[in-house]
Formats: structure tokens, C-alpha cells, sequence
């Protein structure tokens, strides 16, 4: 952890790069981007993924097909709503080890969920005894668990582009 002074200077920092970087909504570009197409993350065992992702969170699989890069290996897709995908690719006979939070790597995926939808999917998780953070902890918009795999999963009931109480597109 940061000592005091570290954190004043790193605050000092983040106010310096947000004066330098973020623009107010009516002078910020359009982005060249229209959105995030998939994530491709990897997994141990499909039909575990298939049951975590779809059985207990609710997101269909639209998709499995062999990976076009990797013979043997699968590359499937959930549907997370508003045509976005999270992918998944398996790599049977690589002998690949659990991740680590680390540098380079993903630290947790946020899937904003309706309210009411979230409400149910935290009963589902109750029931199934999946262990999460986040409303326990005064973060009542958010639950952080963990898939079979140790991937950080954050379902957030606030809305696409909205963060820290603001709309940023607005």
C-alpha cells in the first residue's frame, strides 16, 4: 500500500493527466470505435464455461466452432446484450497454467446488468453458493466473484457509460 504522501502525489498526478487529457463531452472527438466486438479469454474445460456463463448467469451461447487458429482447440461466444460477445478459446494439450493478476492482464470483466435482472442473478448466486463482494462492502451496484477459471467477473447494474454517479456521454 502507498504511504499518505505517495497517495496525495499519485491524486496529484491522476488531477494533472485528467486536466491535460479528458475533454468535456461537447469538445471530445467521436470515437473511431463502435464498441468491444468480443474479449477472448481462455478456459480449462468448455462445458464448465458453458454451464457457469449460460446455466447459472444467464448469457446464451450463440456460438462454438473449432478455433481457426488452433487445431483441437474451441472458440465460443456469450451473448452480454446491446450485440457485444465474450468469447472463449480452450487450448487442450498446451498444458497452459491458471492466470495471475498481473501487469498486461485482465484485472476483472464488468457486465452491466438491468436492476431487477441483478437482483435475480445475486438469489442465483446465493443459491449456488457462488461467494462474491461488492454490496457487502458499501458497493451496492456491484458483485465481484470469480469463474471456474479465476476470471474476475463484475456484474454491474449501472448502465453502459455510466460511472462514479455521471453519465460520461452526457
Amino acid at each position: 500500500m502507498p504511504t499518505d504522501a505517495e497517495l496525495v502525489e499519485l491524486e496529484s498526478r491522476r488531477q494533472q493527466l485528467r486536466e491535460q487529457y479528458l475533454q468535456p463531452v461537447p469538445e471530445r472527438p467521436a470515437t473511431n470505435g463502435r464498441g468491444i466486438h468480443h474479449a477472448a479469454l481462455i478456459c480449462s474445460n468448455v462445458e464448465q464455461t458453458i454451464q457457469f456463463y449460460q446455466g447459472l448467469l444467464g448469457f446464451p451461447l450463440v456460438e462454438l466452432v473449432e478455433n481457426r487458429d488452433y487445431q483441437g482447440s474451441s472458440h465460443f461466444f456469450f451473448d452480454l446484450g446491446n450485440q457485444t460477445l465474450l468469447g472463449f478459446f480452450d487450448f487442450p494439450g498446451l498444458g497452459l497454467q491458471p492466470g495471475v493478476e498481473s501487469i498486461g492482464s485482465v484485472q476483472h470483466i464488468a457486465i452491466s446488468v438491468p436492476r431487477d435482472k441483478w437482483e435475480k442473478l445475486r438469489e442465483r448466486l446465493d443459491t449456488e453458493g457462488v461467494t462474491y463482494a461488492g454490496p457487502d462492502l458499501g458497493i451496492e451496484e456491484s458483485m465481484y466473484f470469480k469463474d471456474p477459471d479465476g476470471i474476475q467477473i463484475e456484474l454491474l447494474s449501472d448502465p453502459l457509460m455510466y460511472f462514479g454517479g455521471a453519465q460520461l456521454d452526457e
